[in-house]
């Protein structure tokens, strides 16, 4: 998944972590526990590395990290942006795009679940799925 065009024209490389222990509630409840964040990880592509002849491949720099956090006592989500070298997010205005996407978007609680398998499965077993094709 990419959110728009890049400054080298290659497709960046994006990498979505989230704790351990917020996976696992969420593959038994279908729902994101409070304090989830789920790290987006953005890394600059190249092709023809190796033996890779088609394709493109990840490589090691970073050209940006953002987090997606559920704080219930803040009113829900928010998002956070970490320019390089940053040891402390900012946190996009609640006008930013990315919360009205996610909104209309996300098939459960706000997230893109739907391009997950295993979270897709739970999250329609627990009744927490909401299909976004239209």
């Amino acid at each position: 998944m990419t959110y728009g065009p890049t400054s080298t024209g290659a497709l960046p490389f994006e990498n979505v972590f989230v704790n351990p222990a917020a996976y696992d509630n969420f593959l038994k409840t279908g729902r994101w526990p409070d304090k989830t964040m789920l790290l987006l990880e953005v890394r600059r592509s190249e092709s023809r590395v190796s033996i890779n002849k088609d394709g493109r491949v990840q490589t090691q720099t970073i050209v940006g990290l953002e987090a997606h956090v559920k704080d219930d006592a803040r009113g829900g989500w928010a998002f956070y942006n970490f320019p390089e070298g940053a040891t402390e997010g900012r946190p996009f205005p609640k006008t930013a795009d990315c919360f009205t996407c996610h909104e209309q978007n996300g098939a459960s609680d706000t997230t893109f679940v739907q391009f997950y398998p295993t979270l897709i499965e739970a999250a329609k077993q627990k009744g927490t799925y909401r299909d976004t094709e239209h």
